[in-house]
């Protein structure tokens, strides 16, 4: 079986940068805006050590949870 990328023609693309320094997420429970007042919101939901949940609010009102799963036994 061939590599799925085998033969494909390569697109000149520019490289990866260093991207501009961002504040550090959250470690407890809290809401906590990343850019600024008017910016998106995360909130952090945990249960015990392990954080369950990512809730993020987007600057429009959009709101999106992210579930986060661990293995068995972790």
């Amino acid at each position: 079986m061939r590599p799925f990328l085998q033969g494909k023609k390569n697109l000149p693309a520019e490289g990866l940068h260093q991207p501009a320094a961002k504040p550090a997420l959250p470690i407890a429970g809290v809401t906590v805006a990343v850019s600024g007042a008017h910016g998106p919101n995360i909130e952090v939901v945990k249960e015990g050590d392990k954080v369950v949940r990512l809730v993020v609010t987007c600057a429009c009102g959009e709101r999106m949870e992210v579930e986060c799963l661990y293995r068995a036994g972790s």
